[in-house]
């Protein structure tokens, strides 16, 4: 077999992201030095260097995971599937010591199961070090040393490593959360969409423990959102660079900037979310810049010329004997009437809510979250 990796001879590399944020996604890992990007099924595929690699990990807010090709072939049976995993030399990666994990997808295949795909690609990793070594590395799929994807599209199979380790949407500052948060890549969409220009103040009435608020300080400081991480997937790669490695964080650190207080602030109705998001808002914000307090939204008395970005209740996230249709039709009455001069970005999980606020919105796109088909709606209070 031939001693480099698919990455290493053709540079390219493909990134997970969720379909409906594609495009702002495209323009953020092209803008951290990516280039021939295409769009692709459930991603991005693209070109870069390592430093790139270990720049985008470290610094992107809307990709899920980035992969790295180690081969591509033809498969048209597990037995094949099995015969050229145990060629590829995984100890380049772990030793008998250290854990892995393989995480896998088929489509149109001769191989119909994916987690059946995924035990043969584990029995092959670990079938060569008991032939090579005489002892194999363990299973963990919570945090091992070592991710590996798969991916079985027209019995093509790609067998990738996880540059990531892990989806990078776990930022590590949410310690604590109410029930069905929103995951951060969304959170941090949203605040994409809204094309905030970081000077107009940001307020979240209904701010749960903290997501949208602790992203939009992510992205007012320019804070790396992997700064919290303990460790990527890309340094188990075989031509990994651990000076390179230092100075991307050394260089993307030394862009990060102090936030004003008063810049962002929230609150919520819910005591125990309010003491969720002030945990949260300490691990990332240690000036304890971004306002936090307990208030209904309803007894603000007004939310004047600042950008508004929440995601209010609905399903399972609704307090007990809340009307709906009734509170949309009130959080409308609110924007109306105490909010000049703001512009909202409101989220809804439940998009049949839209028409219940009884405002125009300036537009509206599809952003799914956890399955739910949610809408980002603009709306300009003037």
């Amino acid at each position: 077999m031939d001693s480099s990796y698919l990455y290493q001879k053709t540079g390219a590399y493909f990134a997970q992201v969720a379909d409906d944020i594609k495009d702002i996604a495209e323009r953020e890992i092209i803008s951290l030095g990516a280039h021939d990007t295409r769009i692709a099924y459930r991603g991005i595929s693209f070109k870069a260097d390592l430093k790139t690699i270990y720049k985008l990990n470290y610094c992107t807010r809307l990709v899920s995971r980035l992969l790295a090709p180690l081969i591509r072939f033809d498969c048209h049976s597990e037995h094949y599937l099995y015969k050229t995993a145990l060629q590829i030399r995984w100890e380049d990666f772990i030793n008998p010591s250290m854990t892995f994990a393989v995480f896998s997808s088929v489509a149109n295949s001769s191989i119909k199961h994916s987690q059946y795909a995924a035990l043969r690609l584990k029995d092959a990793v670990v079938d060569r070090f008991k032939e090579y070594f005489n002892e194999r590395p363990s299973i963990d799929t919570l945090n091992p040393d070592l991710w590996l994807n798969l991916h079985i599209e027209n019995n093509e199979a790609t067998i990738s490593l996880d540059t990531s380790g892990g989806s990078l949407h776990r930022r590590g500052y949410r310690k604590d959360t109410v029930a069905t948060p929103m995951i951060e890549t969304l959170a941090a969409a949203i605040v994409e969409y809204s094309g905030w220009d970081r000077i107009l103040p940001v307020y979240d009435p209904f701010c749960g423990s903290g997501t949208l608020l602790c992203e939009a300080y992510l992205y007012a400081s320019n804070t790396p959102p992997g700064i919290l991480r303990k460790k990527f997937g890309f340094e188990r790669m075989p031509d990994f660079d651990r000076a390179t490695w230092d100075r991307v964080k050394e260089e993307t650190e030394s862009k990060i900037t102090p936030v004003k207080k008063g810049l962002i602030s929230g609150s919520d109705i819910s005591p125990e979310a309010v003491r969720y998001a002030l945990n949260n808002r300490s691990v990332i914000d240690r000036k304890k810049v971004i306002e936090i307090n307990k208030k209904d939204i309803f007894d603000i008395e007004e939310i004047k010329d600042k950008i508004i970005i929440c995601n209010p209740p609905y399903g399972i996230r609704t307090p007990k004997n809340v009307d709906l249709e009734v509170f949309y039709r009130r959080l409308g009455d609110f924007l109306k009437q105490r909010c000049n001069g703001s512009t909202a970005y409101i989220y809804f999980g439940e998009r049949r809510y839209i028409k219940s606020v009884g405002l125009k919105p300036s537009w509206k796109t599809p952003l799914s979250n956890g399955g739910l088909d949610g809408r980002l709606v603009k709306y300009e209070m003037y």
